[in-house]
């Protein structure tokens, strides 16, 4: 019986099939006798008694979401339908095209669930054509995408079909010449939209916290980032640099006829079920303009405190100290050493019903439930001092201030935590003990941080080991002197080996490196006292802090990290005069 979906959508599912003539009212009825006592879908029971097919409910819940079920047993697909929509799609969002307008850019799609809405909004964003969606059996989405879409397209294989590809060999040499018109084209070609696809879709799957694309005199570069260290991918031609950041452009909604200004966007995607944000940067330069992507998966980020990588006897007392009423808890590093994740999973676990968070962020990078979070926009004069004034006035338990930068910030701040609130924040300073000077510099009064500072944190991330193939491994004679190793101190260290798991690289996922300053009342008073960094370091190592270099070694000599990234990291906070590593193992191995 064939009804336009649209006079069932919204319906229940009884009264779809019904409308439908493929049950009757009284077997609905039955069902619905039936479900009082069991508590499965109608769908389910209408099956067990008989009454119809599963292929009959899957036409149900389509018309329910106003889509239209169509038969795919004995299709065949044509071929320039084929092609508008890249293997890497297919697979990725289980789809099959079945029919295309290149006039009106009409692609319509058959796909096995009607819930899979974002597929639909995602593919619209990816392909730039108007698309839209029809259901359809399971096995035979399967058995199409198998028949169609079996070669395993690389990037390497498109690069190859658009450097031999006579539609863009006018453009070589031409640099800023190209008119709004071409690039609009080369944006919107079959070829370069795969190609972005396919690199976008490769970078989530492998993990990468940043895809580069950079223009040069001579070369047009494509970089990902993965566990902070960036691998270089295949080259497309130069002169197809344009027409790639013209496409990034048109997905995050930029200005593709600007080339002189830098621009900021926004990608939005969904990949296995999992929420992606691209967060997109546009930067003129000599040579053309250069794109950098943060990739932002909440699947792979770690909000649990007992998985960052923290001592245990560090985490404890860190635990104690987010609990506590009052105070300000720093965390401290550059740029992409973590901090934010630290104090994420110190969020997550004082998200609780009982408590008031709220956050202000520069940008919000994870979305996260029980949070009242808060954009920055110092363009518009929401500044993180201008947020936090109106904070104080939303009766808050818990304050997250994604950077001090200034002495107001630190004002109201130190002044949130003296009237009742425990404030989380970070400075970009090179340890722990660095952020009593910086809030000094500041001009934030030493008496209000000694009495307000519940613990500054130093962080570092090193790449962990992959532990499939991480084998024994031996330090060189650089590493001895540099760590102080001695061969019994030697039994538990591994390097980096290499396989298909860790896509040869030895390393999958990264973990921190810690150092903790707790406050006591010696310490408090040196604070007061605007005591130097050397003296604070001394007091601390005294009540038992273990700095980032101990905290590497111990990790390094367990295995979990390789003394080559120990070696790489630490050149980045080791400029303190440091005890006798060889003394330091042997306090460690105790």
């Amino acid at each position: 019986m064939a009804i336009d979906p649209t006079e069932l959508k919204g319906r229940k599912l009884g009264r779809v099939l019904t409308k439908m003539g493929t049950v009757s009212r009284e077997q609905v009825h039955e069902a619905l006798a039936i479900q009082k006592t069991r508590k499965v879908p109608i769908g389910q029971l209408l099956t067990e008694l008989g009454y119809c097919t599963e292929q009959h409910v899957n036409a149900g819940l389509a018309g329910q979401a106003g889509m239209a079920y169509i038969d795919l047993s004995t299709i065949e697909l044509e071929p320039s339908v084929v092609e508008t929509v890249p293997a890497v799609n297919a697979r990725a969002y289980q789809i099959v095209p079945i029919a295309f307008n290149p006039t009106a850019k009409r692609l319509t799609i058959a796909m096995k669930n009607p819930d899979n809405y974002r597929a639909v909004d995602d593919l619209r964003l990816l392909l730039s054509l108007n698309v839209e969606a029809v259901v359809a059996d399971e096995a035979s989405i399967d058995r199409l995408i198998k028949e169609y879409y079996s070669k395993q397209e690389s990037v390497m294989d498109v690069i190859s079909g658009l450097t031999t590809s006579d539609k863009f060999a006018d453009l070589a040499g031409r640099g800023d010449s190209i008119d709004l018109d071409a690039i609009t084209e080369m944006a919107s070609d079959n070829q370069v939209v795969k190609l972005i696809n396919l690199v976008l879709l490769q970078a989530i799957k492998d993990r990468a916290s940043d895809i580069h694309f950079e223009p040069f005199e001579e070369e047009f570069k494509m970089r990902y980032r993965i566990d902070g260290v960036l691998y270089e991918m295949v080259p497309p031609p130069k002169h197809l640099g344009p027409a790639i950041t013209s496409r990034i452009k048109v997905m995050s909604n930029l200005d593709i006829a600007e080339r002189r200004l830098p621009q900021d966007g926004r990608i939005e995607l969904t990949v296995g079920g999992n929420q992606i944000d691209l967060r997109v940067a546009v930067l003129p330069t000599m040579y053309g303009e250069s794109v950098v992507l943060r990739v932002l998966d909440r699947s792979h980020v770690q909000l649990d405190l007992d998985r960052i990588g923290f001592r245990p006897d560090d985490l404890t007392h860190f635990r104690a100290l987010i609990h506590k009423p009052n105070g300000i808890v720093i965390v401290t590093g550059p740029t992409g050493s973590g901090k934010t994740t630290t104090l994420y999973a110190a969020l997550a676990e004082l998200n609780t019903i009982e408590t008031k968070i709220l956050t202000a962020e520069d940008p919000v990078e994870y979305d996260i439930d029980g949070l009242c979070q808060c954009q920055v926009n110092e363009d518009l004069g929401l500044t993180f001092a201008r947020c936090l004034r109106s904070f104080l006035r939303q009766d808050p338990d818990i304050i997250l201030v994604g950077e001090i930068r200034d002495l107001e910030t630190a004002q109201i701040a130190v002044q949130a935590s003296l009237t009742g609130h425990l404030v989380l924040t970070t400075l970009h300073t090179n340890d722990a003990i660095g952020a009593i000077d910086r809030l000094i510099d500041l001009g934030a009064p030493p008496f209000a941080i000694s009495s307000s500072l519940l613990c500054s944190i130093g962080q570092r991330l090193v790449r962990r080991l992959c532990q499939h193939c991480a084998g024994p491994a031996e330090p060189n004679a650089l590493e001895r002197e540099m760590f102080g190793l001695h061969n019994e101190d030697c039994a538990g260290l591994r390097g980096p080996v290499g396989c298909s798991r860790c896509a040869g690289t030895g390393y999958a996922g990264r973990l921190g490196v810690y150092e903790l300053l707790g406050m006591d009342v010696q310490i408090r008073r040196a604070i007061h006292e605007r005591a130097s960094a050397t003296t604070i370091l001394d007091l601390a190592r005294r009540q038992g802090m273990r700095t980032m270099s101990h905290d590497g070694l111990e990790k390094a000599l367990s295995g979990l990290t390789s003394l080559e990234e120990l070696g790489r990291v630490r050149a980045t906070f080791e400029d303190r005069e440091e005890p006798n590593y060889g003394e330091s193992v042997v306090r460690l191995s105790a």
